[in-house]
């Protein structure tokens, strides 16, 4: 496949999106007219939750509001899977030209080149059929530009089906997967038309802070390009990188080398063992920033809760549960694998950050935090609420 540009992509998209659609799980059983409930009470809770939003946490747009600036698509799982191969091909562009660039001088890039695209499309694919399973609901900070949707299959069509690209980056926009959301307050047995507001509040949070914050999103996008552009395209120097992960996994093994270095090893990931040390000081500061906006979307969600979700309570603590235990071991197994376990505590640690702020300086007194990129919390900060009132609060 190539790209709209005219150059070879280092993924077969169309073939990762034909993967992971022939993979991923149905959803859960439901009538068409189910379906269209749930889809329409999706649509108003996402408008409702905006409002409830500002109010608690003070935040609003500078320019134009959420609701006009980003979009909110409810989707299926097939339809989040095709929003997400949209962003990655907008945020790894200038990982795919330094690739080309190096495959460019390979006798053998035609061949290998051709294999290696259709091989990490079906890679693709399939991780993405797993997570295209997990997902309540996402705000995609890189979607493409408009037009973001294609025309739907049918006039009837409940869902919106995002475009696969190739265009430049757009403004963002609201994903709610209806499939997940019925799966998940089945599963709990909790109220449905709450759950789905619970969600919504938490995901508009995150909308609220990238429309509300004008330099949030420019902030993230340079750091995610710097961590690209840091990524080492030398098979020697990865196979070097592997070597080393195994002889630190050897000297964490019990009764080889001390206990912090052994739970060093074990906090570790994939995407840990194949980082340069420029990768890992970047993605440090990169999991400060999203430990702090999920941290303070669950505070928010549960803050404006009481008022709004008369069972918040209930779900918040089912859904914790859920959350810890996981649904069975290879899910326990593929969480570590991909460093999903880091995600879980960004919203446990970015959540007692933020509760401690509040605690000492009042909502207004927190915001002080949105105020430019040096007043972001450090890795460090995160876990030391008092460092950063120190710092910036006072």
């Amino acid at each position: 496949m190539t790209s709209a540009s005219g150059g070879a992509d280092m993924v077969d998209w169309n073939l990762a999106v034909a993967t992971a659609t022939r993979l991923v799980r149905p959803g859960p059983e439901v009538s068409r007219a189910e379906a269209a409930a749930v889809v329409a009470e999706l649509r108003r809770h996402a408008l409702e939750a905006e409002e409830h939003v500002r109010a608690f946490t003070g935040m609003r747009s500078s320019s134009l509001t959420a609701a006009t600036s980003t979009p909110v698509l409810v989707v299926d799982r097939p339809g989040w899977v095709r929003a997400n191969v949209a962003g990655f091909r907008t945020v790894v562009q200038p990982l795919v030209e330094k690739l080309q660039a190096r495959r460019a001088n390979s006798a053998a890039a035609g061949v290998f080149g051709a294999v290696g695209e259709k091989a990490t499309g079906i890679e693709v694919g399939a991780l993405l059929a797993f997570l295209a399973t997990k997902v309540l609901g996402q705000y995609e900070t890189f979607a493409p530009a408009e037009p973001s949707l294609e025309a739907p299959d049918s006039p009837a069509a409940l869902f919106e089906k995002p475009r696969l690209g190739p265009e430049g980056p757009g403004p963002g926009r609201l994903l709610l997967v209806a499939p997940n959301i019925v799966h998940v307050e089945r599963e709990l047995d909790v109220d449905p038309s709450d759950f789905r507001l619970w969600v919504c509040l938490h995901e508009e949070t995150h909308r609220t802070q990238f429309t509300a914050v004008p330099w949030l999103r420019d902030h993230i996008q340079s750091e995610v390009q710097s961590f690209l552009a840091e990524t080492d395209v030398d098979p020697g120097a990865l196979l070097d990188r592997l070597r080393d992960a195994a002889g630190s996994l050897g000297a964490g093994l019990p009764g080889a080398g001390s206990r912090e270095r052994r739970e060093g090893v074990s906090a570790g990931n994939l995407l840990e063992i194949v980082q340069s040390p420029a990768q890992r000081e970047i993605l440090g500061r990169l999991t400060a920033v999203m430990s702090l906006l999920e941290g303070h979307a669950d505070v928010v969600m549960d803050g404006v809760g009481p008022a709004v979700v008369p069972t918040v309570a209930e779900i918040r603590e089912k859904f914790q549960q859920r959350r810890d235990r996981g649904a069975n071991r290879l899910d326990l197994v593929l969480r570590r694998l991909l460093g999903m376990d880091a995600k879980l505590r960004q919203y446990q640690d970015g959540a007692v950050f933020v509760r401690a702020v509040v605690e000492q300086l009042g909502m207004e007194g927190f915001n002080r935090v949105w105020t430019s990129p040096n007043t972001l919390p450090t890795k460090d900060e995160i876990h030391d609420p008092a460092a950063w009132l120190a710092r910036v609060g006072r």
